[in-house]
Formats: C-alpha cells, structure tokens, sequence
C-alpha cells in the first residue's frame, strides 16, 4: 500500500494504492475485527443472552466466505458486507441502534491489536480510512499526512452506491445511513491508537460524503498539540 503524491507541496496527497491481495487483505482484516468485536461486544454485555443466536449468525457469515487463500477482493468484499450487513440487524433488534457505539469501541480494540504500526502516527491512522474509501472505490482525497496531524476528505463515499446494490440483491439494510456507524468505527480506531478525531458529514447533490482531521494528542491552552 502506497499513497500517491500529485502535488508539489508534499502535504496534498492524492488516493492510496491497492493492489488486489492487499484489498483481499483488508477485507478479511475488517471482518476479522467486526466479528471478534462483536463477540467481545456480547461477552461483556450480555452474558449468556442471546449466545446462541449470535452463533446462528456467525455460522451464516462463515459459510459464505470465500477460499481463506482467495486473493478476489470482489468476493471478499461482497462476504464483509454481508457480514456487517448481519450483525448490524443482529445487534439493532436486541439492543437498539444505541448500542452501535459500544461495538464500535469492542471492534476498536481488535483493530488495535492487528492493525500494522508504521511508525506513522496519524498519517497510519488517516491511511487506513483512506485505504477504506479506496476498497468502495470512494472520491477521496488524503489532504495532509504527517505523524502529528493527517486529514482526509471523501467527497463521494461509494458506500452509499454499493449498499443500494445489496439491497436490491436481498442483503438487509438495517440503518438509514451508513454514516451511523461508520463514524462511530472510525473514531472508536482513531481513539483506539491514542489519538484525536474531529469529522464532519457533507453532502452535495446526490453524494454523501466528510471530512476526517485526526491529530496525535489534544491541542493544549496555545493551540499546539504535543
């Protein structure tokens, strides 16, 4: 994975490059983190509630997974969607949707522990939502990348379009907007690694989409961050 530069001034970078395996990659690492999150998630909260519904879907979930050696990033794409799809209508019909941001944070620590550290600080950070836009196939744009402070800016998030698909295809769409749950995953990761997020949801004719500034510590009394 490697983020190309399109500018003269190093700090505006343009999308992250992916080859087919390391899409694959991704996304089993994201399912991997949504699943163990989940049964974290119910280990903590529930108890022996609802165990063994959650066991009926998990077992759906897995038999629709590709070949584990399976480097189509289509199949596996398809495979997390339907995963997440699941386990959101799981989670929402016992315990409401407030309960999304206590599996985001479950989901937080898996990516904590599996996610590489590059030495990156939040350029890592700001590269993994990027990496993710870029598994949708998402306009995006990496506009600053540094250890201290990075941003992104998603002006059309394909989740949207690829989640509209599913549905036609009998996947259940079980919120009114992706960004329910996406925002609250992407600043469980961000805090997970220690540091600080601010978003921000736009729209602009049909396209959804938001701005994501993520710095290593927050700013002290002068505006500085450490």
């Amino acid at each position: 994975m490697r983020i190309v530069t399109v500018s003269p001034d190093l700090r505006r970078t343009a999308r992250v490059v992916m080859n087919d395996t390391e899409k694959a990659a991704l996304w089993r690492q994201r399912m991997f983190e949504a699943e163990t999150g989940m049964t974290r998630f119910l280990t903590e909260r529930a108890g022996q509630a609802h165990v063994a519904d959650w066991l009926r879907v998990r077992a759906d979930i897995f038999i629709r997974l590709p070949d584990p050696g399976s480097a189509d990033p289509t199949a596996w794409q398809r495979a997390f969607f339907f995963a997440q799809a699941v386990m959101e209508k799981f989670l929402v019909a016992r315990y409401g949707e407030d309960a999304l941001a206590d599996w985001a944070l479950a989901n937080a620590e898996s990516y904590r522990d599996v996610e590489p550290d590059h030495g990156g600080g939040t350029a890592d950070t700001v590269g993994r939502i990027g990496r993710q836009a870029e598994l949708y196939a998402s306009d995006y744009e990496v506009v600053r990348s540094a250890p201290a402070g990075s941003s992104i800016v998603i002006s059309h998030c394909a989740i949207w379009d690829y989640r509209e698909r599913a549905r036609r295809n009998g996947v259940p769409i079980t919120l009114d907007s992706p960004c329910t749950y996406c925002t609250k995953a992407i600043a469980a990761n961000v805090r997970a690694k220690g540091q600080v997020a601010t978003h921000r949801l736009t729209t602009s004719g049909d396209s959804h989409g938001c701005r994501w500034d993520v710095v290593a510590s927050e700013p002290d009394d002068t505006g500085r961050v450490e």
